[in-house]
C-alpha cells in the first residue's frame, strides 16, 4: 500500500464504519492520463449501488477538506466483489481455504502463475495447495497479483 493509499485509509476508515461498512481496500491509480481513487467497501449483506452511492456521497466532502491528493482524481467507492483481490495480510487470512490464484513477479518453481486453495498465512508467506495436492510456500513480497476464484459452475448447479 503506498502512502497515499495509507493515508485516505487513515482518513475515510471511520467514515465508512460508521455507516455500517467495512473498509476492506484503498486503490490509488493511474489510468491512461487519468487518475482514480477507489475506496471498496464490504457488508455481510453485500454491497449494491445504494451502499456505494452513500459512502460516496459521504466521503466527498471528507476527502474535499483534507485534500491528501494534489492532482485531480475520480473518486469510485465498489464492492469488493467475489473474486476481490488480495492485498493485505488480512485479506489472505479470510481468504484461508479459498481457490486462489496468484501470480508472481518473476518464476518460482519454473511458473509466475499458481491457481490452488489457500491453507495458511504466516508473516511473510502464503502456502497453496495445488490441484496435484502439492503445496508451494509463497513470500508475500514476491506477488504481483492475487484474487479469490469464485466457482461459477458451483452457483450454476445450485
Amino acid at each position: 500500500m503506498t502512502k497515499t493509499e495509507q493515508t485516505v485509509r487513515n482518513l475515510v476508515k471511520p467514515t465508512v464504519e460508521q455507516l455500517g461498512y467495512k473498509l476492506y481496500d484503498v486503490e490509488y491509480v493511474k489510468e491512461g492520463k487519468d487518475y482514480f481513487l477507489r475506496i471498496y467497501i464490504d457488508a455481510e449483506k453485500g454491497i449494491d449501488l445504494d451502499d456505494c452511492e452513500k459512502v460516496s456521497n459521504a466521503l466527498d466532502p471528507i476527502l474535499d477538506e483534507a485534500d491528501p491528493i494534489s492532482t485531480a482524481y475520480s473518486l469510485e467507492v465498489s464492492s469488493c466483489g467475489l473474486e476481490r483481490h488480495l492485498r493485505e495480510k488480512e485479506h489472505y487470512e479470510e481468504a484461508i481455504g479459498k481457490k486462489v490464484e496468484v501470480k508472481l513477479f518473476k518464476a518460482l518453481e519454473g511458473e509466475k502463475q499458481f491457481t490452488g486453495i489457500l491453507k495458511s498465512t504466516s508473516e511473510n508467506t502464503i502456502l497453496l495447495e495445488l490441484e496435484n495436492n502439492k503445496e508451494v510456500e509463497i513470500y508475500l513480497e514476491e506477488i504481483a497479483a492475487a484474487k479469490i476464484l469464485f466457482d461459477w459452475e458451483e452457483l450454476e448447479n445450485e
